[in-house]
């Protein structure tokens, strides 16, 4: 059995938790945190598993293979980065870092230690997104024009964070995964109105342009009537909205498209009304699926799907749109050689 720690256990980590207490390949041994209180709770919850406030206790434990770190994000490098060097395998919530340059190192020193290297994208692990997935695959939407997520709410606000980093990371990697491009151009707007001295953005707007010209757009805000986690995907052929918000049809596939008609003497565009498809989809809870993959990468030695280069296109993108963001809109430039 794989030995493993979890440091966070606050309201995200406690689902992590619960899942990998209830994986029989796994022996929950320690969970960690600078919260007495919130370490109570699962002592009440899981008996069997140790408790303590002292990070170091879990790196010196030999015993430990892997650590799940599911802290503040200004965190996670110092956190990976002493895990990976007492040779742990680590599973690092989203975003891995907090800039491009730490990101790639601690890629760097999982490959340097042999050791896996996971990032906590857990819409890759959504069974409605691995669907939107296979279907591109198979062309079944045509050419790709554009794409389009919305993650709203009214709360949680952030102090320590802007919506971007906290709210974006998602978007960003479902757009990577099922686009399999790389972008080019990135800019990014927002607008600060709850904490205006500290000039943290509550509501942005980032546009993303790929290599191949598909544009991707984001709109982000914990500042919302409503509460909302859709993403749109529009093709030549049909049509796909995932809908997390919906309780069981969680993703529609619309045969709807435009044709252009040339014409000796002008262009000629039609409408197709065609039908609303509704393909069944796996119910499995992603945590769950997102668990059992990095636990079957560390035991057949696979690369996990979300590994840490996937982090680290994501962060890459995340630093554009905030340069973006602190020059006023200015489209930022993705570099070749990163």
């Amino acid at each position: 059995m794989l030995n493993v720690a979890i440091i966070g256990v606050g309201d995200w980590g406690r689902n992590l938790v619960r899942n990998f207490y209830e994986i029989e390949k796994v022996n929950l041994k320690v969970c960690c945190d600078l919260d007495m209180n919130a370490l109570e709770k699962i002592r009440e919850k899981y008996r069997s598993v140790r408790i303590t406030t002292d990070y170091g206790e879990v790196i010196e434990d030999k015993e430990v293979d892997a650590v799940v770190i599911a802290t503040s994000t200004s965190t996670h490098f110092d956190l990976a980065e002493k895990a990976l060097e007492a040779n742990k395998h680590i599973l690092v919530e989203k975003p891995l870092t907090l800039n491009y340059k730490q990101a790639q190192e601690l890629v760097d020193l999982a490959k340097e230690k042999g050791k896996k290297l996971m990032v906590g994208h857990l819409l890759e692990y959504h069974p409605a997104i691995m669907e939107m997935r296979k279907r591109l695959s198979q062309n079944e939407m045509g050419e790709i024009y554009y794409l389009y997520s919305k993650r709203l709410n009214l709360g949680k606000v952030r102090t320590s964070e802007n919506a971007l980093w906290c709210l974006a990371p998602h978007d960003i990697s479902v757009m990577l995964y099922l686009l399999n491009t790389e972008p080019v151009e990135v800019s990014a707007y927002g607008g600060v109105f709850l904490q205006k001295k500290e000039k943290i953005e509550d509501v942005v707007f980032v546009s993303i342009r790929f290599k191949n010209g598909i544009v991707g757009n984001l709109h982000l805000s914990w500042l919302d009537p409503n509460k909302v986690r859709k993403i749109t995907l529009v093709g030549s052929k049909k049509m796909m909205v995932f809908d997390d918000m919906e309780s069981r049809d969680k993703l529609k596939i619309f045969d709807k498209r435009v044709i252009k008609n040339n014409l000796e003497d002008r262009i000629e565009f039609n409408v197709r009304y065609g039908d609303i498809y509704i393909p069944k989809v796996d119910t499995s809870e992603p945590l769950k699926l997102e668990c059992l993959h990095f636990i079957d990468c560390i035991e057949k030695d696979k690369t996990p799907r979300s590994d840490g280069k996937d982090g680290l296109r994501v962060v890459r993108i995340l630093e554009a749109a905030q340069k973006s963001l602190d020059k006023g809109g200015m489209p930022i430039k993705m570099k070749e050689n990163e």
